[in-house]
């Protein structure tokens, strides 16, 4: 059963105590650059002997931000039951409406409700799979309940979109609109190798602030950056463990209806 971090260290932008457990929980230099570097801290100038400390990233308002939310077991469990779901619902790709174009992320969905889209019909939910034709497999209760220790929202989600990232694999800038209910936040959960993760505004074009999550990383849009542009600029291939082969895995949950 997932196991919650102390109340204390669910902040927007992150305070010491969070500092100081992800320094205990990354006993390496490797592990511990990278989740501070892009996270929420700088390098601490305490251990790596610098004192060149760039500012801390100042995150949007209504951008939420738990660093090393999920400990390295809680992973390894949410990744198993991520992979049983996929047995019932495999990874397929993506295409862009009007072009048909690939995606470069594969995908599939947990829940009554899953996201799809293709050249003929674009972006939208339905409650099958596009190649098998069955029901999407359920949510798992894991991640209800951590949609219900995070979100803040009465209503369970009713989608839980799986993003498989290889190597070189990114997401444009984009707002999550498909949905009816813009009041339910949208939550997502990170495993496997780190990303560069980029939002900004709610007008295409604007101003992006840049950032690094990581494997356990919990995120979530709410509240004015509920439409919020956001995306994937890069992979970091190598920085995480947790998948054999590499490649990152997004876990997106959402309310559909509202």
């Amino acid at each position: 059963m997932h196991q919650p971090l102390p109340k204390r260290s669910f902040v927007r932008h992150g305070f010491l105590a969070i500092y100081k457990r992800l320094q205990n929980r990354c006993k390496d230099s490797k592990c511990r650059n990278s989740r501070v570097f892009g996270a929420i801290f700088p390098a601490n100038p305490a251990l790596s002997g610098s004192t060149d400390v760039p500012a801390m990233i100042e995150l949007p308002q209504g951008v939420h931000h738990w660093p090393g939310y999920l400990d390295h077991q809680q992973q390894k469990v949410l990744l198993s039951l991520i992979r049983e779901a996929v047995k019932q619902a495999p990874l397929f790709t993506p295409r862009m409406p009007r072009t048909g174009k690939p995606m470069s992320v594969r995908m599939t969905n947990l829940g009554s409700h899953g996201w799809v889209t293709d050249r003929e019909s674009g972006y939208r939910y339905q409650t099958t799979h596009p190649q098998t034709g069955t029901s999407w497999p359920p949510m798992p209760e894991m991640l209800l309940n951590i949609w219900n220790e995070l979100s803040n929202c009465s209503r369970p989600p009713q989608a839980c979109l799986v993003n498989f990232y290889e190597a070189e694999a990114k997401m444009g800038m984009h707002q999550d609109r498909d949905e009816e209910d813009f009041d339910a936040p949208v939550l997502s959960l990170s495993l496997g190798d780190d990303c560069l993760f980029r939002v900004g505004g709610t007008q295409r074009g604007g101003k992006t602030v840049g950032f690094r999550l990581c494997s356990g990383d919990a995120m979530m849009l709410t509240g004015p950056a509920r439409l919020a542009f956001h995306g994937v600029g890069r992979i970091y291939p190598d920085t995480s463990d947790l998948l054999k082969q590499g490649g990152r895995i997004n876990l997106t949950l959402r309310r559909v209806t509202a």
